[in-house]
């Protein structure tokens, strides 16, 4: 029973969809609905307050109810933030296009900024996003990874900000967005392709053992 406890741990396959889930319905669900259903009502910059109101508001309940705003909401708030004041006091097509490297540079520094820290935000978007636990005993072990892999999705984030960069100077605005939406889902595949095989390397070389969570039972 002690070396099943001293597993890293993930929840079943339906708690883990329910809690990711969770988190991405309340980081860009509920935005992007809040979004679409102004905009239909009101036009495009009622939309973009609309959006950033619901955002705000989940992180005060957030805060409110549990102490606590989860880092996937706290990364949609900044990015959403930067995307809609960009996008309002411009109203420029191109200048608001704008906001999608710009929205990854803001990653970027954001990741960069805890990587060298005790709480990596990798670390904590690991167990907040698809509930992964790591027992206390392998947590200064598993510390070095997590610190590095922050460091990997910050170079992830600025080479999407670079790379949409580029792209929106070199390519014409009317294929922007389908080149914008296939290159970010790439970049941000590889790069949990590569964080996935890093941990399960690393968990091998450590000797670390992996479980689903036991069931709960009343």
């Amino acid at each position: 029973m002690t070396a099943m406890s001293e597993c890293l741990q993930l929840p079943r396959p339906a708690r883990l969809l329910h809690t990711a889930g969770v988190n991405l319905a309340e980081s860009f669900g509920l935005p992007t609905g809040a979004y679409l259903l102004a905009a239909a009502l009101a036009g495009r910059d009622v939309g973009l307050w609309a959006m950033l109101a619901a955002i705000w508001l989940t992180a005060a309940a957030r805060k409110v109810l549990t102490r606590s705003v989860p880092g996937l909401v706290m990364i949609s708030l900044i990015v959403l933030t930067i995307q809609t004041v960009a996008a309002i006091a411009t109203g420029n097509l191109l200048i608001f296009l704008v906001h999608f490297p710009i929205a990854n540079l803001g990653l970027c520094l954001l990741f960069a900024g805890t990587a060298r820290g005790q709480s990596p935000i990798a670390a904590r978007l690991a167990g907040e996003v698809i509930g992964l636990h790591c027992p206390a005993v392998h947590q200064p072990r598993l510390n070095p990874f997590f610190r590095h892999v922050t460091v990997l999705w910050a170079g992830v984030f600025l080479l999407l900000a670079v790379s949409l960069g580029v792209l929106l100077a070199t390519i014409p605005v009317v294929t922007y967005v389908p080149v914008w939406a296939a290159t970010t889902v790439a970049l941000i595949a590889a790069g949990i392709a590569v964080s996935v095989l890093w941990l399960r390397s690393v968990l091998h070389r450590l000797g670390i053992g992996f479980r689903f969570a036991p069931v709960a039972t009343a």
